[in-house]
């Protein structure tokens, strides 16, 4: 259901500081609620794992910064990885990896389009309670999910890193490297 915010109410957001996950799209504001603690121990999780090896691939990691196609049409995904020149004061202006990890109601898929729309190469969407992962990869003008592999595994071309779960949780591993989250 839509409903329209007073923009006095949004100004108070903001000088309170309770807009930081709010999101635009197209001009319409979407109120994010404050994510759980599943939802963000795995998304601390993943960005403590997966930083260091953005970082020595000279790409920006972030964390609920967001992704702008325009000054009114703009995501906050819970972990964001860009190139240099994409930072800037407002968040990214671009993206090679996008983390979303999923909340119950949330509107996760219906953000592949815009994902797709502004260039981000790929989008990793985690599931906190089963620590499972879905991979969607940018091919021509849209998302495409990624097959697992035999295992069930899939690969970040982005980060190099190959992810499973299993008994004991999400296992991420890389050339150098491994971990569980």
């Amino acid at each position: 259901m839509l409903v329209e915010v007073p923009e006095a109410l949004l100004a108070e957001r903001r000088r309170l500081g309770l807009d930081g996950r709010d999101e635009m799209w197209e001009g319409v504001v979407h109120v994010v609620p404050p994510a759980g603690g599943p939802h963000q121990r795995l998304a601390f999780r993943l960005g403590l794992a997966l930083g260091p090896l953005a970082e020595r691939l000279g790409l920006i990691a972030s964390h609920e910064t967001g992704l702008f196609r325009a000054a009114d049409d703009y995501r906050v995904p819970d972990l964001l990885f860009c190139r240099p020149e994409h930072a800037s004061e407002r968040g990214a202006e671009g993206a090679e990896l996008v983390v979303e990890v999923r909340s119950p109601g949330d509107e996760t898929y219906a953000e592949l389009e815009f994902y797709a729309a502004v260039g981000v190469r790929e989008v990793l969407v985690a599931h906190p309670d089963d620590r499972t992962v879905e991979l969607f990869r940018l091919a021509g003008d849209r998302m495409l999910p990624v097959t697992g592999d035999a295992e069930g595994a899939v690969r970040s071309d982005v980060l190099g890193v190959r992810l499973l779960t299993g008994d004991s949780g999400l296992h991420l591993s890389w050339a150098d490297g491994a971990t569980t989250v």
